[in-house]
């Protein structure tokens, strides 16, 4: 994956990155061999950018991750990872994270909300340790939307002392809705936004944060490009997720729609979706997350080959025609 800069910083990122939320069990369990395959298949690709949080499994997947990368040239990647959950002993544990969490991990641990100067401070650390570095290139500020102010007050300054002093790369937030993310921008000093399942081949409703972040000169990564399955495969079925739950009847017929024209261009909608976010020049980055060695390899392989300038024609065409097409 070609090597970009991230913004204004110094911080490279690559076309694709990897999202590690998958390799901490999200919604279910993999086994560790097959978290090793895919995150070696990852680098053998060229992926060099690794997205974590202390969230994805209650820090599974940052030891996870952590222990992949140990034998890996530290100057050769990029990884990110993120604050604003500290992660605590569960007064009360019911034996699995997937309700609270939607992690198939134990639920020894718990997750309470921290934006402040300490928490900020106290997570990171954990999260180096789990990750078994000494520095991690980019911190987002992870789902503030709650806790804006404090987000805005306290945490984004602690991380700004941070990479001013030289302990991190670049500063960032995190969230999967518009709102709070414009705010950051209009309001605080940032290098990068990660907007997830808002700026997608079916979803392009952070066009005003792409157009806000142009004109401060903030970069943006564009996560979950398959808005949590939908676009994933090629024909999306009836029961295909969307934004981490069961999609709308009208959210697979709009795909199927996408789904056609792409085959008609001589590609396919996974294609088509993981390409989408890189059309912007803002996006410097767009993170999938994947769970097997498979997923990687044919991930790597769309990122690096573009649709024709007919196809996007045809597509984007598709996108606005199917959000006003009567049900099937």
């Amino acid at each position: 994956m070609r090597a970009r800069p991230l913004g204004r910083t110094s911080v490279q990122v690559g076309t694709l990155g990897f999202g590690a939320a998958p390799i901490g069990n999200l919604h279910s369990p993999i086994g560790d061999s097959q978290v090793r395959a895919t995150l070696d298949a990852a680098w053998d690709a060229g992926v060099r950018y690794y997205d974590t949080a202390p969230h994805y499994g209650l820090g599974l997947s940052e030891r996870r991750l952590g222990d992949a990368l140990a034998h890996r040239p530290r100057t050769e990647f990029t990884v990110s990872t993120k604050v604003g959950r500290l992660l605590e002993p569960h007064p009360a544990p019911t034996g699995s994270d997937l309700t609270a969490g939607g992690f198939a991990v134990p639920d020894t641990l718990v997750r309470r909300p921290d934006y402040s100067r300490d928490g900020v401070l106290r997570s990171l650390e954990g999260s180096l340790e789990r990750l078994r570095l000494d520095h991690v290139d980019i911190v987002y500020v992870h789902d503030p939307d709650d806790h804006l102010d404090a987000a805005l007050a306290h945490a984004l300054p602690a991380l700004t002392a941070l990479r001013d002093q030289g302990v991190i790369g670049a500063v960032g937030v995190g969230a999967n809705t518009v709102a709070p993310l414009l705010r950051v921008v209009a309001e605080a000093e940032v290098d990068a936004v990660m907007v997830a399942g808002r700026w997608t081949l079916l979803d392009r409703t952070a066009r005003p944060l792409l157009d806000a972040c142009a004109g401060r000169g903030v970069a943006v990564v564009a996560a979950a490009p398959f808005n949590s399955g939908l676009l994933s495969r090629p024909y999306p079925p009836s029961d295909a997720t969307f934004d981490y739950g069961p999609a709308s009847d009208s959210v697979p017929r709009r795909a199927r729609l996408l789904a056609e024209v792409a085959g008609r261009h001589g590609t396919e909608l996974p294609h088509a979706a993981l390409r989408f976010p890189l059309r912007d020049p803002g996006v410097a980055c767009v993170v999938a997350g994947f769970r097997t060695p498979e997923e990687v390899v044919s991930a790597a392989r769309w990122a690096a080959t573009e649709l024709t300038e007919e196809a996007w024609l045809d597509l984007d065409t598709a996108a606005v025609r199917a959000v006003d097409a009567p049900p099937a």
